[in-house]
């Protein structure tokens, strides 16, 4: 009889234990591949998502959040900083951003400040302000304090080339669970992969994350003249110079004063 309390109250321990809702991300992105022609003046992609019971019939809450981080290829990149020499505007000084994201978008369906709390946005990278953009300073690389001058400066021209981008209105809730996020991709966007990470919120805390991914690519004739001038650098260096002696022989043939 004892043994078959023990076992009772263990059963009731174990399900009060038990979270009373979970829940997980179902995602779906409307193009995973954007095309880069001559012609192309930017994109606008569409994630659709839905927030699901990760068990059949569990309670799901009454309100959620969600914020959508998209990077693109990590480059190198400099921010230089001019001043006047003599009368001159010359670079002074220059600072380097190692692996930094080419592309950063970071979407939310409200400010980031009424999601969760600035130490939760700070470890999780959420917003501008937060994410790491390492420098290399001297010998050493490190993230800076986010008022130092170079990161804001970095910060505002890959924004003004809207290549960085924080929007707390990108994210709508069509229901309660159902949602889409409009992910703009920009004329200049560099190619290569993208991430897309996909977090869930609720009452100040991520309770579920996804992830997808697109790819951004050249294609037509300028994807033709890249790859031969990357993988055939003499043979390309060859009929360019040929086609610019031909180019030169015909304009002097045409315009010809006799």
């Amino acid at each position: 009889m004892a043994r078959r309390a023990l076992m009772v109250w263990t059963l009731l321990a174990a399900l009060a234990a038990t979270p009373a809702c979970a829940e997980q991300l179902v995602v779906s992105l409307s193009n995973h591949r954007v095309a880069v022609t001559s012609s192309f003046d930017g994109e606008n992609l569409v994630l659709f998502g839905t927030v699901e019971p990760d068990r059949p019939r569990a309670a799901l809450r009454s309100a959620y959040d969600i914020v959508v981080t998209v990077t693109g290829p990590r480059q190198t990149l400099r921010t230089r900083r001019k001043d006047r020499v003599l009368g001159i505007w010359v670079n002074v000084e220059a600072r380097q951003f190692v692996q930094v994201p080419s592309y950063l978008a970071i979407l939310s369906n409200r400010p980031i400040g009424d999601i969760t709390n600035a130490e939760t946005a700070r470890r999780l990278q959420l917003g501008l302000n937060n994410f790491l953009l390492p420098q290399r300073i001297g010998p050493d690389t490190a993230d800076t304090v986010r008022d130092d001058p170079f990161r804001v400066a970095f910060v505002k021209l890959e924004t003004q080339h809207g290549l960085y981008r924080e929007s707390p209105t990108d994210v709508t809730f069509l229901t309660p669970t159902v949602f889409r996020v409009a992910i703009p991709i920009p004329s200049n966007a560099p190619t290569g992969s993208y991430g897309i990470d996909v977090q869930l919120f609720a009452d100040g805390a991520m309770i579920g994350r996804t992830n997808s991914a697109l790819e951004v690519v050249k294609t037509g004739f300028e994807q033709v003249v890249a790859e031969a001038a990357r993988d055939h650098g003499l043979l390309y260096g060859i009929l360019a110079s040929l086609m610019a002696l031909v180019i030169g022989w015909f304009g002097s043939v045409v315009f010809r004063r006799d």
